[in-house]
C-alpha cells in the first residue's frame, strides 16, 4: 500500500483536478465516489474501480475492510488525513474514495419505453435526487442537455446515492432530437398546462420533459411535447422545486402501471 503525505505528489494532484473540474472529468472519463455507500452500489454493478483512497481510519472500519476484500488487485493508496479530507465534500470523511470510470451508456432511443428529458437543470443536488428518483421509478433511461449540472460530478453523485450505477445516463444532449426520435408520449411540466397529471394516461412508452429551476421548459420542447401538463396544487406555492416535481410525475407512472 503506498502513502501520500504531499500536495506536490503527481498522482494527488492530478485527483484534485479531477475532483474540481467537469472538463478534466470528462476528457479522462473518470471520476471520483466518495464513501462506502457509493462504492457499494457500483461494486453491485458489476464494475470495479480504477483506485483505492484511504485515510488512516479506513483501516479500522469493517464495512470499508468487507469493500477491500472484493476488490483484489485494485491498487490502493493511504492518504494523509488532510489531503484526503481536500477530496471530500463530507464534514467528516468516509475513509475511503474510489477513482472510477464513468459508465457510458449503451441503449438507444428506439428501445426505451420510460424515460426522462431534463432540459437545464443547474443544481447539482436537484439533478441527483432526479437521477436517483428516475432509478427508483425504473426509468430507462435520463437524457440531460448541455446547460445541465456535470452528473457525475462528487456532488451528483452523492445526491444520487447509487442511482448512477443502474440507469441509462445520457449527457450533453440536443433534446429537441431526443424528442423527435421517442416512440412515445412526451409530457411536458409547465405552469401554463392544459391537463392535470392525474388525468394522464402515462402506462404506455412515456417521457416526462422537466425544465429548468426558473426558467422551465424552452419553446422548442414545449411544442414538441404530446401534452403540456401542470401538477395540481392547494395553498398560495405558485410552483414546486424540480427534483419533487420529477419525482411526483415519474411516480405516478409507477402508480398507474403498479399490477391490478
Amino acid at each position: 500500500m503506498k502513502l501520500i503525505q504531499s500536495r506536490d505528489n503527481p498522482f494527488y494532484k492530478g485527483l484534485i483536478k479531477l475532483y474540481g473540474s467537469a472538463r478534466l472529468r470528462g476528457k479522462a472519463n473518470q471520476t471520483l465516489l466518495d464513501g462506502a455507500h457509493l462504492l457499494h452500489a457500483y461494486l453491485e454493478s458489476g464494475k470495479l474501480p480504477q483506485h483505492i483512497l484511504l485515510n488512516a481510519s479506513a483501516l479500522k472500519d469493517a464495512e470499508i475492510t468487507s469493500l477491500l476484500s472484493r476488490m483484489d488487485g485494485v491498487p490502493v493508496t493511504l492518504l494523509d488525513d488532510r489531503l484526503f479530507a481536500d477530496l471530500s465534500e463530507l464534514k467528516t470523511p468516509t475513509g475511503i474514495i474510489a477513482l472510477i470510470d464513468v459508465l457510458e451508456p449503451d441503449k438507444a432511443i428506439s428501445q426505451c419505453r420510460f424515460i426522462l428529458l431534463l432540459e437545464d437543470i443547474q443544481d447539482p443536488g436537484n439533478l441527483g435526487s432526479m437521477l436517483r428518483s428516475a432509478t427508483a421509478a425504473g426509468c430507462d433511461a435520463v437524457f440531460l442537455s448541455k446547460g445541465c449540472a456535470d452528473a457525475w460530478s462528487p456532488k451528483v453523485l452523492r445526491a444520487a446515492m447509487g442511482g448512477h450505477f443502474a440507469l441509462q445516463i445520457f449527457e450533453l444532449q440536443e433534446l429537441t432530437m431526443v424528442a423527435r426520435s421517442f416512440a412515445g408520449m412526451l409530457y411536458a411540466t409547465t405552469l401554463q398546462g392544459t391537463l392535470s397529471l392525474y388525468d394522464c394516461d402515462v402506462r404506455g412508452n412515456v417521457a416526462f420533459v422537466i425544465g429548468n429551476e426558473g426558467a422551465g421548459l424552452s419553446a422548442g420542447l414545449l411544442e414538441l411535447a404530446t401534452q403540456n401538463i401542470f401538477i395540481p396544487m392547494h395553498g398560495k406555492v405558485e410552483s414546486l422545486n424540480a427534483a419533487a416535481a420529477a419525482a411526483i410525475c415519474l411516480f405516478e407512472a409507477v402508480r398507474q402501471r403498479r399490477p391490478q
